[in-house]
């Protein structure tokens, strides 16, 4: 059966596949966009940031405050700018009515 580390490996490819279709729709505020493209990010970051806390002090990366907290800070730094980008949408709807 798969693994949790195969499973992460092919969850990449509808994530991809969504990063494209929005990106080519052109429909997306572009602030939310970028904070798509930054939970990609988060995932790069997050991934080395495993590994070394694995190699480096034996534990998991969750054990390792710092290194934890500075991977989060990229899935937060997603989040606010999601929510802030479709919040503008919102805005200039509601300013064309």
């Amino acid at each position: 059966m798969f693994s949790k580390d195969n499973l992460f490996a092919i969850s990449l490819f509808p994530y991809l596949a969504f990063l494209w279709f929005i990106t080519r729709s052109g429909r997306m505020p572009r602030l939310a966009l970028i904070g798509f493209y930054v939970l990609l990010l988060f995932v790069l970051v997050t991934i080395p940031a495993g590994i070394y806390a694995k190699q480096a002090y034996h534990e998991v990366l969750a054990n390792v405050d710092w290194l934890h907290g500075g991977a989060e800070f990229f899935l937060t730094l997603c989040n606010i700018l999601v929510v802030l980008g479709f919040r503008q949408a919102l805005m200039k709807e509601e300013n064309k009515e």
